[in-house]
């Protein structure tokens, strides 16, 4: 029985062979993995930045199209007209009341709605999840057309305001009603993704943690404020930062309802931009979106400092 040799050929040479090491060859695996994400992150986030950025500090115009070398650098003029007009400080004010009154109240639905799904409607999770989740994933634009057929004059909910005797307003006519359901819009919205984040981190948390608080003698309420929500500070952070980060760019509510009205009452900074770009002022529309992407980088920095995990 012949028996398998295996050999190398000799290093005659006297230079030893250097092996790749492995540190790089991971790294080149890596980079060939992210590449994908890489080109499309460039193409249509970094670069169109970039050039937002440099066009905030020109005078461009739709005009300028045919000829841009007609385009001048105008330096922070743009951001000075910006602050200058009354209409934008009014959007940057409605844009953060998005935020103030729309964070909190999605984030508490969703985690009210998690609780019950985590602990007393286990065996009809998923049909719950799924009919809570339904509005993420519905179009829109036939939520929004929905909206509109009952809340406005002689629509569903003044009808049944009627049969019990009350006389509703015009909601989305009225600067006093506009923004409220405008806000509840996106609170129906997008309260399910909230559910789910926080229906995933309490599915987390230890139960043996919570089993022996409970023997401790700890009630619902203490389990609840010194075990689940610190270790649901990473979800709580994520949540934060993603609804944030929605209601700073909020556009398809108050375009598809009442298009920034009555009066602008419900015009954040996002549907300002579209409509500085539809009337081709570029430069001061490019400015706006500037502004917003500072308002966005610097609330979750903020938010991160506020609700980042202490040991």
């Amino acid at each position: 029985m012949t028996a398998l040799r295996t050999s190398t050929a000799p290093n005659t040479s006297g230079v030893p062979r250097k092996r790749r090491p492995r540190g790089v060859r991971t790294s080149v695996i890596a980079w060939i993995f992210l590449a994908p994400f890489a080109i499309v992150f460039l193409t249509y986030t970094a670069i169109p930045a970039l050039a937002a950025i440099g066009f905030s500090l020109t005078d461009l115009q739709g005009r300028d199209l045919r000829n841009p070398f007609n385009v001048d650098f105008i330096a922070i003029d743009n951001y000075v007209r910006l602050f200058a007009d009354a209409r934008f400080i009014r959007d940057i004010g409605n844009t953060l009341l998005f935020v103030v009154v729309g964070v909190p109240l999605t984030m508490a639905l969703g985690f009210a709605l998690a609780l019950a799904l985590n602990s007393g409607i286990r065996r009809l999770r998923g049909v719950f999840r799924t009919i809570f989740f339904a509005p993420v994933v519905t179009n829109i634009v036939a939520i929004a057309l929905i909206w509109q057929y009952a809340f406005n004059n002689d629509g569903t909910v003044n009808n049944v305001l009627a049969n019990l005797g009350f006389a509703g307003p015009n909601w989305l006519d009225d600067t006093n009603t506009a923004m409220p359901i405008v806000i509840l819009l996106g609170i129906w919205r997008n309260f399910g993704t909230a559910m789910l984040l926080f229906l995933a981190g309490l599915q987390a948390v230890p139960e043996d943690v919570q089993e022996a608080a409970a023997l401790d003698g700890a009630g619902w309420w203490s389990r609840l404020w010194h075990i689940t929500l610190p270790l649901l500070l990473p979800t709580i952070l994520l949540i934060s930062v993603l609804l944030t980060v929605f209601y700073l760019q909020v556009f398809d509510e108050p375009y598809l309802l009442t298009d920034g009205g009555p009066l602008g009452s419900t015009e954040s900074v996002a549907l300002y931009t579209y409509k500085q770009f539809g009337f081709g002022n570029y430069g001061i529309s490019s400015a706006a979106s500037v502004v917003t992407l500072v308002l966005v980088a610097v609330v979750s920095v903020v938010q991160f400092r506020l609700l980042r995990p202490r040991t």
